[in-house]
């Protein structure tokens, strides 16, 4: 493979300039206005049908999500973490109706997408899109750069002012790469290079947002600084909104304002960068803190390593009531009966869990609170009630 010019185009926010990655991390979250919701998720679920026999009859489901609920403010970037499995990406395919959800609502600037056919389905796709994983499989190699950041201006029937390939040059500049690279072949082009033209691609309609799957995990760890830092200059730039898809925490810790955890098909805790980082209450995010590498040699002999028992449960057939039981260290009964609600511990923190950390207030308490004294439910604790009734 050759690659253009021999290196990556490297893109540096002012504000980021001469700090060290954990510098960046340690930062301040980037301010963002309590504006109206671009996108709420309310229990969404995807079961993938498994069949047999001759007659292909369905005798189980894989429960690759299995109600999630959530909201995205303008301007705001919410990363879903989780191990390989989680249901993460498949959220992700599901809000941009790459799949049809088997059941809940996606709703996006207060319109209800969830089952909209794709004909009315077509004008939509202007302001979502996605950021695929792999840079290699995700550009057509028989394409030229030019055709594939200007597919969107055709595939939509949209007359750029002053022509297309000018439209896309101006994209090319505005990722990091040289207008020169108009009439050049995906294979020319190293992995961050490729994965900048697929960023372009995505820019091409001006969106309001988009689904970044894993957008560095391909790249190497100095490329993903770079694609990481774009996506942050992008985003002030276009005031973009981002729901960032990854299993590298420290990626997530960087460009996130809000980090929402899976496990096998459901949110475990949702909280604010900083909150869930510094004071985590779920056990399975406490794991997979303790598992994050630390650079400072003296820093990472005072923590404490968790290490989890068993193999991940399969989503065929998921444990009943907390689904974490089968590998968390502080299980009891009520765990193997009573399936933890997610509800606001404190505010802003929203975790599942009969026995949290760094609390002293359960799920299950938080829902007894709320059925008896409706009014006194903590803001923003979506489907309390619900939840409350099939705890009782």
């Amino acid at each position: 493979m050759t690659s253009t010019g021999g290196n990556e185009t490297v893109s540096t926010s002012k504000t980021q300039a001469g700090k060290t990655p954990a510098e960046k991390a340690a930062a301040e979250p980037r301010p963002v206005t309590d504006g109206e919701y671009l996108l709420e998720v309310d229990d969404l679920g995807k079961h993938f049908p498994v069949t047999a026999g001759v007659l292909r009859r369905q005798v189980a489901a894989v429960k690759a999500v299995d109600g999630v609920s959530f909201s995205v403010r303008k301007g705001e970037t919410l990363g879903l973490v989780g191990e390989s499995g989680c249901g993460k990406s498949t959220t992700g395919r599901m809000i941009m109706r790459l799949l049809d959800p088997s059941f809940g609502k996606i709703t996006f600037e207060g319109q209800d997408i969830t089952k909209m056919p794709q004909r009315r389905l077509r004008p939509f796709r202007r302001d979502l899109q996605m950021i695929f994983q792999d840079p290699y499989s995700s550009l057509n190699p028989r394409k030229t750069v030019g055709a594939i950041v200007g597919a969107p201006f055709r595939l939509q029937n949209i007359e750029a002012e002053q022509g297309v390939k000018k439209a896309v040059q101006e994209i090319l500049e505005l990722v990091g790469l040289s207008p020169e690279h108009y009439n050049r072949y995906p294979h020319e082009f190293s992995g961050g290079q490729r994965q900048r033209i697929g960023i372009a691609r995505t820019l091409a309609l001006k969106p309001k947002l988009i689904i970044a799957d894993e957008p560095v995990s391909a790249l190497d760890v100095s490329v993903q600084a770079q694609v990481v830092n774009l996506l942050e200059d992008l985003q002030d730039q276009l005031d973009l909104t981002y729901v960032v898809i990854a299993h590298d925490l420290s990626v997530v810790r960087h460009i996130s304002d809000r980090v929402a955890v899976m496990y096998l098909g459901k949110i475990v805790e949702l909280a604010d960068r900083t909150d869930l980082y510094e004071r985590p209450m779920h056990p399975y995010t406490n794991a997979l803190l303790s598992a994050v590498p630390i650079p400072d040699p003296a820093q990472r002999g005072e923590r404490r390593r968790i290490r989890l028992q068993g193999d991940v449960p399969s989503p065929l057939d998921p444990p009943p009531a907390c689904r974490f039981h089968t590998r968390c260290w502080k299980a009891q009964d009520i765990c193997r009966q009573v399936e933890p609600p997610l509800v606001e511990l404190s505010p802003g923190h929203q975790a599942a869990c009969h026995f949290p950390e760094n609390t002293t207030v359960s799920a299950t308490d938080a829902v007894a609170k709320a059925a008896v004294a409706p009014g006194a439910a903590p803001a923003g604790d979506a489907g309390a009630a619900s939840a409350a009734d099939s705890a009782e």
